[in-house]
């Protein structure tokens, strides 16, 4: 990593760590999970298809802490060649919206850096109370492009945002009258930077064309309040956005991108989630470290530790833990000439958050 984003790093990092126990919630030696959703006593996760993963697209952990196919089987199907508009391609994020379902997000590319298939890309709406699908939402080739990776969702009143890592942009989605459209699109905001490559363990991590990899529009959040939305490239920085425009439908794209702020210098990340006080949990790729934001900006390190290689989005649950799930995406085969290099079995940890001041 460039000298210049460590210094920043430096400064922004208190040297103070807080002392917090990393336990063992499920592992697996078949799935690659890289997202989590907790609801009650009930833990739900997924992976995409092309780290390697054998398991479900989307599990539900039975009482032995094995992923079952959720909702069901057919939804978990999906082989090339069948229909993609109601089966999970390559699902790479899960999202509880606190009334009652489980979103799904598809990117719709069986392959890394592909084109989705049609009807592919897609956000899947389950209703908790009955594992039954009630909506699809699906993204067409105007809204999902040809190099698209639909990353993540987040919610707000009636819209969805959407963040697309292949293509920069967000992806805005009224979930009341079904409009949708792409914003802030190629601007710097939503764009990978190339002087701020990714690091993990001290290795550069490269595509698999050979070059850095750069991952542009993927980590965001909402503020507590709901008036702010927080965006940034999977290598940083992070920006900052009023809601209200992006959910104003007659504000135009040119319009828009002068609505955007600078807001934090972050590194690489692997996931984030955002807590009730507005603190940002992040997971800090190239130190294998849960890191905590508060909202004037310091920055603390709740727990670092080997076994968090690449941490991707975490999830705070109704008992303040923090679920982490680990599913090394830097050893996934493709960045390794087609041989995985992931260790197994692959963990699902959580932690007990220590108290905010």
């Amino acid at each position: 990593m460039r000298t210049s984003v460590m210094g920043v790093a430096a400064l922004l990092v208190s040297s103070s760590v807080v002392a917090a126990q990393l336990d063992l919630a499920a592992q697996t030696r078949s799935m690659i999970w890289n997202a989590v959703a907790v609801s009650e006593d009930d833990v739900y996760v997924a992976g995409p298809r092309w780290t390697g993963s054998k398991g479900p697209a989307v599990g539900r952990l039975d009482t032995q802490g094995k992923p079952r196919p959720y909702p069901d089987t057919v939804w978990n199907g999906w082989r090339e060649g069948r229909d993609a508009t109601r089966a999970f391609v390559d699902v790479n994020a899960l999202r509880l919206d606190g009334k009652g379902s489980l979103w799904v997000v598809d990117t719709g590319s069986p392959q890394f850096g592909g084109n989705p298939l049609p009807g592919g890309a897609k956000l899947v709406q389950i209703n908790l109370a009955t594992a039954r699908v009630t909506r699809v939402v699906s993204f067409g080739p105007e809204i999902a492009l040809r190099g698209s990776y639909v990353d993540d969702v987040r919610f707000h009143d009636d819209c969805a945002y959407l963040t697309d890592a292949g293509n920069p942009g967000l992806i805005i989605v009224n979930l009341k009258t079904g409009g949708m459209r792409r914003v802030l699109e190629d601007i710097p905001a939503t764009t990978a930077r190339p002087d701020r490559p990714i690091v993990v363990d001290g290795q550069l991590l490269k595509a698999p064309d050979g070059k850095p990899l750069r991952v542009h529009t993927d980590p965001m959040e909402v503020s507590p309040d709901g008036l702010w939305f927080y965006f940034g490239t999977l290598e940083g920085p992070w920006s900052k956005i009023r809601t209200r425009w992006l959910d104003d439908f007659s504000v135009s794209g040119e319009v828009l991108a002068t609505k955007v702020e600078p807001w934090a210098d972050l590194p690489p990340v692997g996931g984030t989630v955002m807590g009730a006080g507005g603190e940002l949990y992040f997971t800090d790729l190239a130190t294998n470290a849960l890191k905590r934001r508060t909202p004037d900006g310091e920055v603390i390190t709740i727990i670092q530790d080997p076994r968090l290689h690449w941490v991707d989005a975490p999830t705070i649950d109704d008992h303040d833990r923090i679920w982490l799930p680990v599913p090394q995406l830097d050893r996934a085969g493709i960045f390794h000439h087609g041989i995985s290099q992931v260790q197994w079995p692959v963990a699902l940890y959580r932690l007990t958050l220590p108290r905010t001041p």
